[in-house]
C-alpha cells in the first residue's frame, strides 16, 4: 500500500457527487497546509472550490482538477460498492477512480516528495480545486479564475488532472480542447389532421431538407490540433402520440463540437443561413459552453511529455479529443494547460477502475515534471 494509493482511497470513500464536496477538499487542505501552503477556500453556492499556492517567485506550476464525480448509476449492478474503494485483479473499483480522484492524490503526493528532496527550489506551486467540474461548471473553475485574475495573478503553467489515456498509462497528452456549442431548435407547423394536407404545414416534413443540408455542410477541415467542426443532433421530439394527426412543431437539440478553425459566431450565422434558405418558420435557444483552447507544443507540452516516456517508457500522443474540461477556463488566465491523467475506459461507468500500478507511475510522472520546470 503506497500513500497515494491510501490517499486514493480515502477520497473515493466519500460520496462526492456533484456537486457536493463531502469532506474530499478538507482532506487535501490538511496535507497541502502540513507542507507550508497558503489555502483560500472560495465557495459559490453550492460549489466548494480551494486554491492552494507555496511560494511568490514565478513560475508558477498549478495543479487543477475536481473532487466531484458523476452519481454511480443502478449501484446493484457494480461488483462492489462504488463508494468503497475495493483492490480486485490489480485494480481499484470505486466511482471517481479514474476520474478523478487517483490524479488528485498523485497530485498531493508527488509534490510532497519534491518539496522533501528540493527545499531551495525555484519559482512556485499551486493547487487549484472544485466540486463543480462534472455539473453545469458556473461556480466552479470559473469563479476562481475571475479572481484569480482581478488581482492579476499569473499561472505560468497548469497540469490538469483530466483521464486522458487511452489503453496504456502515458499514451495521450492532451494540449487542447474543443468548443462546444449547444442549441435547442423549435420549427413551427400546422397541426391538423393527417387526411387534409391542403389545411397542415408538416414541420417535420419542412425542415428535413435543412438538416440534409446541415449534415452535408463542411464547418471547416480542422487544422494541425484539431478535427474537423462536428454538428450533431442529439433529440428530435414532434408528434402528439396519435398517428393521425399532422404536429405543429418538431424540437431538435444539436451540438457543434468545434475546432479552433471556427467561432461561435460563425458557426450561429452560417446554420441560420441554412435555415433561412429553406425558409423555415422557427425559434433557436443557444447555449454556449466552451471555447476551444489549444497549448501548442512547446514548452509545458515537451516537458511533460518527455517525463511520461522517462517514467512510463511510453511515448505519448499530443490529442485534443474528448469532451469539454475546465482547462477552458484555466487557458484565460495561463497559456500554458496541458491535460494528462490516468485511462478513461471505465469513467463514469459501472465499476470505474483504475490500475493500481498506474497510481503511483501517474505520482512519478507529476513529480518529475515538477523537478523539471521548477529544480
Amino acid at each position: 500500500m503506497t500513500k497515494t494509493l491510501n490517499l486514493t482511497k480515502e477520497l473515493i470513500l466519500k460520496k462526492s457527487i456533484t456537486p457536493l464536496d463531502e469532506g474530499c477538499q478538507d482532506l487535501l487542505i490538511n496535507h497541502l497546509e502540513l507542507l507550508g501552503f497558503k489555502v483560500e477556500k472560495m465557495p459559490h453556492g453550492n460549489v466548494s472550490n480551494f486554491y492552494a499556492r507555496k511560494g511568490q517567485d514565478a513560475p508558477l506550476l498549478v495543479f487543477a482538477g475536481h473532487t466531484d464525480v458523476v452519481p454511480p448509476g443502478p449501484e446493484e449492478k457494480w461488483s462492489s460498492p462504488p463508494f468503497k474503494p475495493t483492490i480486485k485483479n490489480d485494480n481499484l473499483y470505486g466511482r471517481g477512480a479514474a476520474d478523478m480522484k487517483a490524479s488528485l492524490a498523485a497530485f498531493i503526493v508527488s509534490i510532497e516528495e519534491f518539496l522533501a528532496e528540493n527545499k531551495n527550489h525555484k519559482g512556485s506551486i499551486g493547487l487549484l480545486i472544485t466540486s463543480d467540474e462534472e455539473g453545469i461548471a458556473v461556480d466552479g473553475t470559473v469563479k476562481v479564475i475571475e479572481t484569480l485574475k482581478n488581482r492579476k495573478e499569473k499561472i505560468d503553467f497548469c497540469i490538469v488532472g483530466e483521464p486522458t489515456c487511452v489503453t496504456k498509462l502515458g499514451d495521450t497528452v492532451k494540449n487542447g480542447r474543443r468548443g462546444s456549442l449547444s442549441a435547442k431548435l423549435k420549427v413551427k407547423g400546422i397541426q391538423g389532421h393527417i387526411a387534409y394536407p391542403e389545411l397542415i404545414r408538416n414541420p417535420i416534413h419542412e425542415v428535413a431538407p435543412a438538416i440534409d443540408d446541415l449534415v452535408k455542410t463542411i464547418w471547416d477541415e480542422g487544422n494541425e490540433y484539431f478535427p474537423k467542426t462536428s454538428w450533431q443532433i442529439s433529440n428530435i421530439n414532434g408528434g402528439t402520440g396519435a398517428t393521425n394527426v399532422v404536429p405543429g412543431e418538431v424540437e431538435i437539440l444539436f451540438n457543434f463540437r468545434y475546432s479552433s478553425a471556427s467561432t461561435a459566431d460563425m458557426l450561429k450565422s452560417r446554420f441560420i443561413k441554412i435555415l433561412s434558405k429553406h425558409q423555415l418558420d422557427y425559434d433557436v435557444d443557444w447555449e454556449h459552453s466552451g471555447e476551444p483552447y489549444l497549448t501548442e507544443k512547446g514548452s509545458l507540452v515537451d516537458v511533460l511529455s518527455d517525463a511520461v516516456e522517462e517514467i512510463s517508457g511510453v511515448k505519448p500522443t499530443i490529442s485534443t479529443t474528448g469532451g469539454t474540461s475546465d482547462g477552458r477556463f484555466i487557458s484565460k488566465l495561463c497559456d500554458q494547460v496541458v491535460e494528462f491523467g490516468p485511462i478513461n475506459e471505465s469513467i463514469h461507468k459501472i465499476n470505474e477502475n483504475v490500475i493500481i500500478d498506474d497510481i503511483e507511475t501517474l505520482k512519478d510522472v507529476y513529480k518529475l515534471t515538477i523537478s523539471k520546470i521548477l529544480k
